[in-house]
């Protein structure tokens, strides 16, 4: 019986190919410098939730690093997409995929930080995997958050960008996991809640009757998440009012309930931060109607 992975496939500039083939030159400036952008979305069915947005920050992140793009982009991703999925067998009605775009400013031959002399293509990949289930205990009990020594600046122009320079990231999940928890929060450099490690925070606060969607506002040095406008516009609707506004480790510690959201992992329950209870200690009642909600929506049920 062969591999899952013999049968999985990468698509790379346009072509198709094993996902063990060689793809990339040594000289690619994402393996050289982390010189990148990414998008991170999910299809189901076969169908891909919230492109129009991710590809709209892709284009925002290239903008931003003076990345060039092919006119034909878009175009060529949401073919690319459909090719990659069908030819995985992850279109099929039940198929949940994990979808990555990752373009990088390309494979330069002369040495140094942003050579002037190249005028080079960009290396334009996807990726694709089945969803990993989100384990039982991530729902029943929520996860459990620490501060990252890591502090973001609000001013940093790269902090609104979706980059492959992801070293903060990964020192702050290891920051996490030598913690004992489950992820870590960013805090800017005055000390406001910034977002987790690959999700927006929100918090639910205030008196029953009068209860607020708050998560910090986007000059809190987050990222935009797709996710997290949907929840905004979601949260309206429902009767949660929302915030977006500077927020505090204090405000996070008296929440009646708080959670991270992603495209992927859709609404997780944070349930502890700092090793103490965020309200009874349990995922609340919002939360699970938030992720209930959320996951009708990608499966094409957006009830509400």
């Amino acid at each position: 019986m062969s591999d899952a992975r013999d049968r999985a496939h990468v698509w790379v500039d346009g072509e198709l190919l094993p996902a063990t083939a060689r793809h990339l030159s040594a000289f690619d400036r994402g393996f050289q410098l982390g010189d990148g952008i990414f998008e991170t979305l999910r299809a189901t069915g076969g169908r891909s939730t919230e492109l129009h947005e991710h590809l709209a920050r892709l284009h925002r992140s290239a903008e931003g690093l003076d990345i060039a793009l092919p006119a034909d982009l878009d175009v060529a991703l949401t073919n690319g997409i459909a090719a990659l999925l069908a030819a995985d067998g992850l279109d099929q009605p039940d198929g949940d995929a994990s979808i990555r775009i990752t373009v990088s400013r390309g494979a330069y031959r002369s040495r140094g930080v942003l050579p002037p002399d190249e005028v080079v293509p960009a290396t334009i990949v996807i990726q694709a995997w089945p969803v990993v289930r989100v384990p039982d205990a991530h729902l029943e009990r929520g996860l459990h958050l620490v501060a990252s020594a890591v502090r973001r600046d609000p001013q940093n122009p790269l902090a609104t960008l979706k980059t492959t320079s992801r070293a903060e990231y990964v020192y702050a999940r290891l920051e996490a996991r030598r913690a004992g928890a489950d992820d870590a929060i960013f805090l800017t450099v005055d000390d406001r809640l910034s977002e987790g490690t690959s999700a927006n925070i929100f918090l639910v606060r205030g008196a029953e009757g009068d209860l607020e969607l708050a998560t910090p506002s986007l000059d809190c040095a987050i990222l935009p998440g797709t996710t997290r406008s949907w929840l905004l516009d979601w949260g309206a609707r429902v009767g949660l009012r929302p915030f977006e506004g500077a927020l505090t480790r204090a405000d996070l510690a008296a929440a009646r309930e708080a959670f991270l959201s992603s495209s992927v992992a859709g609404i997780l329950p944070v349930t502890s931060f700092e090793g103490a209870p965020i309200g009874d200690g349990l995922p609340g009642v919002w939360t699970l109607r938030a992720r209930a909600a959320r996951e009708a929506m990608i499966h094409g049920d957006d009830a509400g």
